[in-house]
């Protein structure tokens, strides 16, 4: 027997350590040749053209905007990076934390998941829409009156959930604004005060005559 350990077969098995360390090279040079063997004999991969920009005529904030856009372009990078709206923020960009909430025909919707293709023909509101001038809307001035939130992130989409609650339903209880907001996450942990916030914009609006 060989004084070798390298060279010594395990009992009952005939293989050493050295000819197994072999073979596994010979097998990493064999499938490595008919890589390359299978790389040599493919036809090249076709270059996918990006997709042709389209016209889309945008109803946003009561104001009319004619764009070309590509169709893969979400509300939400259209509001940002073409109309410079970017009181609407970018998140999580998978409808998770609701950051970048805005209202589509009155209801709450995430900007992140909708295209901007699929917006022609409805009316987009965003936070900057929610302004009188310079004054804050009901549900702004509610926020800041009740301390609404921290590092403030968050707040445009909270924000924003809450009017689309209150268009819908003016006189919520606080489980309703609880509900009204779900889709919307805080990671100050503010959900208190927004709750309160959102009972305040209720009550502002009313005193404004349900003013939008």
């Amino acid at each position: 027997m060989s004084d070798d350990p390298e060279n010594q077969s395990r009992p009952g098995t005939g293989f050493t350590r050295r000819g197994f360390i072999a073979t596994l090279g010979a097998g990493a040079v064999a499938a490595t040749s008919l890589a390359e063997a299978a790389s040599a004999g493919a036809a090249p991969t076709a270059e996918v053209p990006a997709a042709e920009p389209v016209r889309v005529v945008l109803d946003v904030n009561g104001r009319t905007h004619r764009l070309l856009v590509e169709p893969r372009w979400s509300l939400l990078y259209v509001l940002r990076e073409r109309l410079g709206l970017t009181a609407t923020k970018l998140g999580c960009e998978r409808g998770e934390c609701g950051v970048c909430t805005v209202l589509v025909d009155d209801k709450p919707c995430y900007s992140c998941t909708m295209l901007a293709v699929e917006s022609e023909g409805k009316k987009i509101t965003t936070l900057e829409g929610l302004m009188h001038g310079e004054e804050l809307g009901p549900v702004q001035q509610a926020f800041v009156e009740e301390d609404a939130f921290q590092c403030g992130y968050c707040t445009p989409g909270q924000i924003m959930a809450v009017e689309g609650l209150l268009r819908a339903n003016p006189n919520p209880t606080i489980d309703e604004i609880r509900l009204g907001v779900s889709g919307n996450l805080c990671r100050c942990g503010a959900y208190a005060h927004i709750f309160k916030a959102g009972r305040r914009a209720a009550d502002l609006k009313k005193q404004e005559g349900g003013r939008v």
